[in-house]
């Protein structure tokens, strides 16, 4: 299966980021672990965002 690249806007890159990050602090509350939420936020950082102009 071919892998896809998703490109994200600033908005959307930012609401994922707050999301990831709020579910992360979720799961420390409950005590369990964050390894996934802690690899998937390490991809994010990374991910790449487009310009996009509003008229």
């Amino acid at each position: 299966m071919k892998k896809q690249k998703h490109c994200f806007t600033y908005e959307e890159w930012r609401f994922l980021i707050c999301a990831m990050n709020r579910y992360r602090n979720a799961l420390i509350g409950e005590g369990r672990y964050t390894d996934t939420v802690d690899d998937v936020l390490c991809k994010l950082q990374t991910a790449k965002t487009k310009k996009v102009e509003v008229s």
